[in-house]
């Protein structure tokens, strides 16, 4: 527990360089845990109390105008996700301002930050849902979820392409050891993308089956399909990314199409309207925890977020530490010691001098990441913020909103790839890589 809370090395070594990676990874899954608790079990309970008290009144703020008991379940029931996701969005934006500040606050003092989001968390118990959750926050989420489907592409091609590389690279191996060894492993790629594509073909067969009963979500999902042909089409003809991204970049799209067509107000084209979306949380909850994944564990998170000079910087950093004398090496601030961390005294100046590579800044980035996904994982367990229930919807121009922004976000993620794709070509004598 000491070393999953608190610093991962002796109190005389720096601690490792994704250590605060994984620890903010771990934060927002305890957000996570903390809104499904708050959603299906605090605010139940709560809307079944026949009194008034201070906090339940505060759960119950703007939800008493539903003339139903069920939708005022679900309406507390959405401010208790915003309450532990909005906590969140707070400490990572208080941790990027500190990250700022000190380029090492991302690595330090974890136990304390642990316990100052539990307060953080809590404190929001004793808020009122209006303005704060049910309407200010309800619209910022709106705004971060869309950042995320931007992010969440850019993380998908990063993993499709490390997939692919890594397996070409077993490919070679396996071909220096054997020849024609190494064919499975290409065959692999081949299968995992047959297997996206395939999926999202029988994906769009059903959303046209359940789903195509109106034009507005029949153009969605034929434009979602010429899209995806389009992207397959000038990836295959030229060398620029590759097959299995493809696949995965159609795989995703399709996931956002059936997230825009299930919040259409309409009942005539929508028979899932007023029921629980188990599919789309789950999808949603999917999605944000392979973002956890990649941003805590991945080996090119870091590339991604900032540079591969600073990324060597880190590296040089980290080895510098490791061979440093005992009295050069770098002490952690917090738990362990209260030394200072990062400096090193200069022996014949009596002057500090800074070991910290700018590369650790670059935090920031990170954390700014991370509110954004706790900003999609809470429009993922409350549908956007549109009520819903037996057939029909209590606020059904929440919903048409939610509806056109995630379709206009995916047209604009699959735009994006599709640029990627076809840039290069357009300015050949441009370095893009």
């Amino acid at each position: 527990m000491s070393s999953c809370c608190g610093n991962d090395k002796p109190s005389t070594e720096a601690p490792g360089a994704a250590s605060g990676r994984k620890r903010s990874v771990l934060l927002l899954l305890i957000a996570i845990i903390i809104a499904f608790a708050f959603q299906y079990g605090v605010a139940v309970a709560i809307a079944d109390f026949d009194y008034s008290h201070y906090v339940i009144d505060a759960w119950l703020d703007g939800c008493q105008d539903y003339e139903t008991d069920i939708l005022v379940k679900r309406c507390a029931g959405y401010a208790g996700v915003y309450r532990s996701a909005f906590g969140s969005v707070v400490f990572y934006l208080l941790a990027a301002i500190g990250v700022a500040l000190k380029p090492t606050a991302n690595r330090e003092a974890w136990p304390a930050k642990y316990v100052l989001f539990v307060f953080l968390v809590l404190g929001m118990c004793f808020i009122p849902n209006e303005p704060l959750f049910l309407t200010v926050y309800l619209n910022i989420a709106r705004i971060g979820g869309i950042l995320f489907i931007l992010v969440q592409q850019i993380v998908f091609v990063d993993l499709a392409y490390n997939w692919n590389d890594s397996w070409v690279e077993r490919s070679n191996a396996a071909e220096t050891e054997e020849s024609g060894s190494g064919k499975k492993w290409l065959v692999a790629i081949l299968v995992s993308a047959s297997i996206l594509f395939i999926g999202s073909i029988v994906a769009w067969g059903l959303l046209f089956h359940f789903y195509g009963g109106c034009p507005t979500n029949t153009a969605f999902i034929a434009i979602t399909i010429a899209f995806c042909i389009l992207i397959s089409v000038a990836q295959l003809s030229g060398e620029e990314g590759s097959l299995l991204g493809s696949a995965m970049v159609t795989a995703y799209a399709t996931s956002l199409c059936y997230s825009a067509v299930v919040k259409n107000p309409d009942e005539s084209c929508n028979p899932s309207l007023g029921e629980d979306d188990i599919l789309g949380i789950f999808i949603g909850v999917t999605l944000t925890l392979i973002t956890l994944g990649y941003a805590g564990f991945s080996a090119t998170a870091d590339k991604t977020m900032s540079t591969t000079r600073e990324s060597e910087e880190e590296k040089h950093f980290d080895s510098e530490n490791q061979g440093a004398r005992p009295q050069e090496k770098t002490k952690v601030t917090g738990l362990v010691t209260g030394a200072d961390y990062g400096t090193v005294e200069d022996e014949d100046e009596g002057t500090e001098e800074e070991k910290v590579p700018n590369s650790f800044s670059n935090s920031w980035r990170l954390n700014l990441v991370l509110a954004v996904v706790s900003c999609w994982f809470s429009m993922a367990m409350t549908a956007w913020g549109s009520i819903q229930s037996g057939g029909d919807a209590a606020n059904p121009q929440v919903g048409e909103v939610s509806m056109w922004m995630i379709i206009a976000t995916q047209w604009i993620a699959l735009t994006l790839y599709l640029w990627t794709l076809v840039v290069p070509r357009l300015f050949p004598d441009r370095e893009f890589s």
